[in-house]
């Protein structure tokens, strides 16, 4: 059974005929053509489909589409302005957290909401708040250190 969504994914706007089993994941990539988000265990386990939604961040494969109307919903393509990367993305980069980029939009969503939330956080903290994205390629040090690095860009200073 198709209902009408109405969804504002970056900013915009979408108007859309939708089944009403249908994961906001899916309606993301598929109906709306964003795959920044990525599709990785489909059972709310690895954190590759985190999304911002009104700023918290949601295993996009868990949420129905209908659940997300009225609704602010962040992808990382909505992330930074046009070529100017937000600085949790900078941080990523410059500080090598990136390897198979598989798990980095998650991270970076998350990582931004935490900061969003505490923008001073210990490493302890950081590790709790990153808690249900996994990384199979880094061994989280990298990831950290990129958290630690977007904190310090954040707060006006630059990266160490």
């Amino acid at each position: 059974m198709k209902r009408e969504l109405h969804i504002r994914v970056n900013g915009d706007e979408y108007h859309l005929l939708v089944e009403t089993h249908r994961t906001l994941l899916e309606v993301i990539r598929d109906e709306i053509g964003l795959t920044g988000t990525k599709n990785g265990c489909g059972q709310g386990e690895c954190g590759a489909c985190t999304v911002l939604l009104d700023g918290e961040p949601v295993n996009s494969c868990l949420v129905l589409a209908h659940e997300a109307e009225g609704h602010d919903v962040l992808t990382i393509e909505g992330l930074g302005s046009g070529d100017t990367l937000h600085p949790v993305q900078r941080a990523f980069v410059e500080t090598g957290a990136i390897q198979c980029g598989y798990c980095t939009p998650g991270m970076v969503l998350t990582a931004k909401a935490l900061l969003d939330h505490n923008p001073t956080p210990t490493r302890a903290e950081i590790l709790e708040g990153l808690k249900g994205n996994l990384c199979r390629c880094t061994g989280y040090v990298k990831i950290v250190e990129a958290v630690e690095a977007a904190s310090c860009l954040l707060e006006g200073g630059e990266i160490e």
